[in-house]
């Protein structure tokens, strides 16, 4: 084969992947739905659900709800939960404290990545409103309490008796920072 009809086939190949990946980008909205609905993950309709919560208490059952955070090594954060964890009775809203802080002499913008565990408890465990849910602007050497106000649901089984509730702090993307209307620490 001649090294014009190789550079033709590897052109072509380029441009295959060029528009696969284009459709695949596309293609990650719809993903995304379906794995929110699937998961309950960032689901903006069970949020609002979330929100209309009617507490309703288990009397004759405790859950233990624990309280873990993590930043990157990466980033200068102090991040941590108030207590280590609490006793809930399901069916009652609750509000836990985390404390974070900024570290460093800049004002900086960041997200708070919310996990539950184990997964079976995921769509039990609903916050009604919540710090990850929109990006935190601080100012240089800025620290804060942040809340969290949780309910677990009746319904969640009866083999699970602990939760737990964990957060990462990023740093947020300059994008992300930008649409929160707080300035660019990168520009």
């Amino acid at each position: 084969m001649s090294t014009r009809k190789q550079n033709r086939s590897l052109a072509r190949s380029l441009w295959i992947f060029a528009a696969g990946s284009f459709a695949f980008g596309f293609a990650l909205v719809p993903l995304y739905r379906v794995l929110c609905d699937v998961t309950g993950y960032g689901d903006r309709s069970q949020l609002e659900r979330a929100a209309e919560v009617t507490e309703a208490p288990v009397l004759d059952r405790e859950v233990t709800v624990e309280f873990v955070s993590a930043a990157p090594t990466y980033g200068d954060w102090e991040f941590r939960p108030e207590a280590g964890s609490m006793k809930v009775q399901p069916g009652r809203l609750y509000e836990a404290k985390f404390y974070a802080k900024n570290l460093r002499s800049r004002e900086v913008t960041a997200l708070a990545i919310p996990s539950v565990a184990p997964l079976q408890a995921t769509q039990y465990f609903r916050k009604t409103e919540c710090f990850c849910f929109t990006p935190q602007h601080f100012d240089g050497d800025e620290g804060r309490d942040m809340s969290v106000r949780f309910i677990v649901d009746p319904k969640l089984p009866g083999n699970i008796d602990r939760v737990t509730l964990a957060y990462s702090m990023y740093d947020a993307p300059p994008k992300v920072a930008a649409q929160d209307g707080a300035p660019n620490p990168a520009s």
